[in-house]
Formats: structure tokens, C-alpha cells, sequence
């Protein structure tokens, strides 16, 4: 699977595993082992956790949720009653279980719908005002991904500069220097 983690944030992250949303849509959660390879590979636990129809269609849930959340705090909106109670709902779950090993390193396990309640905690926290994550949606015209603006000004406008942004600064050179 190529899951692509440049938001910031793993709840954003998991609004990512739905890949150009307006155009040609493609969902990298198509089965209950797709969503827990995702938890490994976002990091929100160690290995891939054993998930279900019931844990990936509330995967979905989550995912479009934060979605919608994320696009009303973009848009400076009132986030929707509806997304929040599911948000709200699903973080009140145990999260993943972390455990400090006598090396130093985290352990981090539990079950798929631990991983989600881990992820809405994250969600919860990124949309959290007034001080809420500067949230931007990629300024790349196919792609739809929403990422957290850490940059030291604010004024990120890609998702990722080796990919959306190298290709719209291609595009631009192109444009200002052709044939």
C-alpha cells in the first residue's frame, strides 16, 4: 500500500489514505487489513492490529468526519454538530496502550478500535480552539489533502514540497520560460 504521512498530524493523515478527492477519488482503505496496515505504518501502533468490516467502516466514519472538520476550520466555520458528537463518541474508546520498555523504547498495541479512539484524541486536540492547528488544504489543483502549517511564517500552501509543491513550481517555470 502507498500510504503518504506529510500532514503533520495522524488524524489528517488518515483524511489522506482518500486520495484526490474531486477528481479521480481512489480509497486506500478498501479492506480491514488495509486499515491495520495504516495503523502501523502512521505509527498509532506497532504493528499492523487485527481489524474488522465494523473497524474499517468506522475508520471511514472517522475519516470523512475529520474531513468535514477540517475543511470547516480552513474555511474559519462552525465545525458540524454532527462530525464533532461522532468525534467526540469515538475518541471516549481506550486508546492504544503505551508501554515504556526497559531499553527506553515505546510499545505501543491494542485493537483497531483503540487505534481509532488514538486518532480522534489526535483530531480532537488538532481542532481544539482558540488556539486550533493552522490548517491548510493543498494548493495543488488535483490533490485534496489537508495538512497542519508548521512553517515559521504560515504560508505553506503544499501538502508536500517534493511532490505537489516541486510540481506546481515545475509548472510555473514551464509557464514563465516555454519551448
Amino acid at each position: 500500500m502507498e500510504f503518504v504521512f506529510v500532514a503533520g498530524d495522524p488524524a489528517l493523515d488518515l483524511v489522506g489514505t482518500v486520495q484526490r478527492r474531486r477528481t479521480l477519488a481512489r480509497d486506500l482503505l478498501q479492506t480491514p487489513a488495509d486499515l491495520g496496515a495504516w495503523t502501523a505504518a502512521a505509527g498509532v501502533a506497532d504493528l499492523s492490529v487485527p481489524a474488522v468490516g465494523e473497524d474499517l467502516e468506522q475508520a471511514r466514519q472517522l475519516r470523512e468526519s475529520v474531513y468535514r472538520l477540517g475543511l470547516a476550520a480552513v474555511a474559519g466555520e462552525p465545525y458540524p454538530t454532527a462530525d464533532r458528537r461522532l468525534l467526540n463518541r469515538l475518541a471516549d474508546g481506550p486508546a492504544v496502550r503505551l508501554e515504556l520498555r526497559p531499553d527506553g523504547a515505546l510499545r505501543r498495541t491494542g485493537s483497531a478500535a483503540a487505534a481509532l479512539a488514538t486518532v480522534a484524541r489526535a483530531a480532537q486536540e488538532l481542532f481544539a480552539l482558540p488556539l486550533g492547528a493552522p490548517i491548510r488544504e493543498c494548493a495543488s489543483e488535483p490533490c485534496t489533502r489537508l495538512y497542519v502549517d508548521r512553517s515559521r511564517r504560515g504560508v505553506r500552501r503544499w501538502c508536500d514540497m517534493s511532490a505537489c509543491g516541486n510540481r506546481a513550481k515545475a509548472a510555473a517555470f514551464r509557464e514563465r520560460h516555454p519551448g
